[in-house]
């Protein structure tokens, strides 16, 4: 077993080095698929009693990538918790990083990260087709979110709603990645790449055309080429003998 620590949560070891074995039977499940996902308060002197973490399990992997993962390349968990805090100093907001666990005699079973519950309390997935509420005042703070990050030369490899997290807050709007162990950090986002990485968001021409304005304004980009690549980028992806999930007006 291997457990890395925050120095700022350091009091926190004695319990997250028995996590194993609260995790099925004292967290609270918010989602259950190929992962599991628990919201748990620990049992530790120094947390406030109002305060949630989100502790993932990650699934044992297939035995080739148990060998992958146990010898030549950064655990699904590790890999995310050192891209939390590379985004952090960077500016660019997501769940602070808590710890992260890895299961396993000689190669890695089961593994786990912790994080602090965020503030954010939906997720862009809440943007369907159909018309939401907050969706005209949000489209353009979130293209500024989007052109931040990618002027701080971070790319998210699955920007897609689910991994997406924003709320209102009393100063404007805020959002917050997640699910961030597929990331590039530290390499010029280009225009095409920015454009591209908006495909898997599913919404009205309308929004994309919005969307489109403020990110160039944002970015120094001209606004018709970048409308072009992102519309060229998300037909590419929806349009794959299936009906588009989007209209075009």
């Amino acid at each position: 077993m291997r457990l890395v620590v925050n120095s700022k949560y350091e009091f926190l070891r004695e319990w997250l080095s028995v996590l194993p074995e609260e995790f099925d039977v004292s967290g609270e499940v918010i989602y259950d698929a190929r992962n599991r996902i628990c919201r748990m308060l620990p049992n530790a002197e120094g947390w406030g009693k109002d305060e949630k973490l989100i502790v993932k399990r990650l699934h044992t992997p297939a035995f080739p990538n148990r060998l992958v993962y146990s010898f030549f390349r950064e655990p699904k968990a590790e890999r995310a918790y050192s891209n939390a805090v590379s985004l952090l100093e960077r500016g660019i907001a997501t769940p602070e990083p808590v710890a992260y666990l890895l299961c396993g005699c000689m190669l890695l079973g089961v593994s786990y990260l912790i994080t602090k519950e965020s503030r954010l309390k939906h997720l862009m997935r809440e943007f369907t087709l159909d018309y939401h509420p907050e969706l005209d005042d949000l489209i353009r703070p979130f293209a500024r979110f989007t052109a931040k990050m990618h002027d701080a030369g971070v790319l998210h490899l699955d920007y897609s709603p689910g991994n997406i997290l924003w709320d209102k807050m009393k100063d404007g709007y805020a959002f917050e990645v997640i699910d961030i162990n597929r990331m590039r950090i530290g390499k010029e986002v280009t225009l095409r790449e920015g454009c591209k990485s908006m495909r898997r968001i599913c919404a009205r021409t309308s929004f994309f055309r919005e969307f489109a304005e403020e990110y160039a304004a944002a970015r120094g980009f001209d606004k018709v080429e970048t409308e072009r690549w992102i519309l060229y980028y998300r037909d590419q992806f929806w349009n794959k003998g299936e009906k588009a999930r989007y209209d075009y007006e």
